[in-house]
């Protein structure tokens, strides 16, 4: 299978990311939203990559989290020196949802099968 696949989320996988957060994961620590002052860019429309596809981030549940166009793209831009800190609060969230999380499981491998 393609990295492009294997990168993507399904449809399914989507639905199972939407219905385990409930909403955006940094709007639920309220992480900084008081920033934001158009309530738009505050509704989860996202799946946010923890590791992201260009660096062979597989598109699974293990690997992402429901996020705001807010959230999302402070995230990927990193434009308020913010990333590092969001990234272990999407890692602590992550773990605590999946007991046996590794970030070396989330990335693709074109030997592996799975």
């Amino acid at each position: 299978m393609k990295r492009s696949r294997k990168t993507d989320f399904t449809q399914r996988e989507r639905e199972r990311i939407k219905e385990r957060d409930g909403g955006c994961i940094f709007c639920r620590m309220r992480y900084h939203t008081e920033e934001c002052k158009d309530t738009y860019l505050l509704q989860p429309v996202h799946i946010m990559h923890y590791i992201p596809r260009s660096g062979g981030g597989l598109g699974i549940a293990k690997n992402a989290a429901w996020g705001c166009i807010f959230h999302h793209t402070m995230l990927d831009n990193g434009n308020k020196g913010r990333r590092e800190e969001m990234l272990r609060l999407f890692k602590e969230y992550l773990q605590r949802h999946y007991r046996d999380w590794n970030e070396e499981d989330l990335i693709y491998n074109k030997n592996d099968w799975r």
